[in-house]
């Protein structure tokens, strides 16, 4: 019996090392694949194509808007991005899990939509260590670097839509985090394993009350 896939979302300000987390969960994690993103920004240094981001102009990302493309699409720090849907269905629909790195306006829209969807944000230490990460990256013109640093505290005060918070003091330890909430979420039950083992090993369906 192959059951549907999990939808994770990996969200937080700019600078808290969501990226690192992820490429270390993917050689981690069996089972569990990235969903690139699409986005007007401006390539960086070091980023790929179809890896980091699909890169593309304003023109083409609306297009895709009218024509229903994304599961969400949002305007964050001046830029457009938006998550592709048919590649997530089709994973989701394989048993496949799913984890989108996505704004956290992005992760919010995510949830209003795909209610079954798990979101996880992560957090820095503290704000000084955030902005000395954040510098230390060196990705940034100083306009966005301002503006990124302006929007953090808005986009923290956001957490009460998620799921569960993830301190990233450590790398590791922060890898080791989410990996265990991938993992606890795999063995949740939901009505469609609870069907499947009553029907497997006998017994009634009771709801909860």
């Amino acid at each position: 019996m192959i059951f549907k896939g999990n939808l994770f979302v990996l969200s937080g300000p700019s600078g808290v090392g969501k990226d690192a987390i992820l490429e270390r969960l993917l050689g981690l994690v069996p089972n569990l694949v990235k969903s690139v993103s699409f986005t007007t920004r401006p390539k960086r240094l070091g980023e790929v194509e179809g890896k980091s981001y699909y890169f593309t102009d304003e023109k083409t990302f609306k297009e895709m808007v009218e024509k229903g493309e994304f599961l969400e699409w949002a305007a964050v720090h001046g830029y457009l991005y938006g998550t592709p849907k048919r590649i997530i269905e089709e994973f989701v629909n394989k048993g496949v899990d799913v984890i989108l790195k996505i704004d956290v306006q992005g992760g919010i829209n995510v949830k209003k939509i795909y209610d079954k969807a798990i979101l996880i944000f992560v957090l820095p230490p503290d704000f000084e260590e955030l902005k000395r990460r954040l510098i230390g990256r060196e990705t940034e013109n100083l306009r966005d670097l301002e503006i990124r640093l302006k929007n953090a505290p808005l986009e923290i005060s956001k957490i009460s839509y998620y799921d569960y918070a993830v301190i990233n003091d450590d790398l590791e330890n922060a890898v080791d985090r989410v990996r265990s909430i991938i993992i606890a979420e795999r063995h949740k039950l939901c009505r469609e394993k609870i069907e499947y083992f009553l029907k497997l090993f006998g017994g009634e369906f009771n709801e909860r009350t």
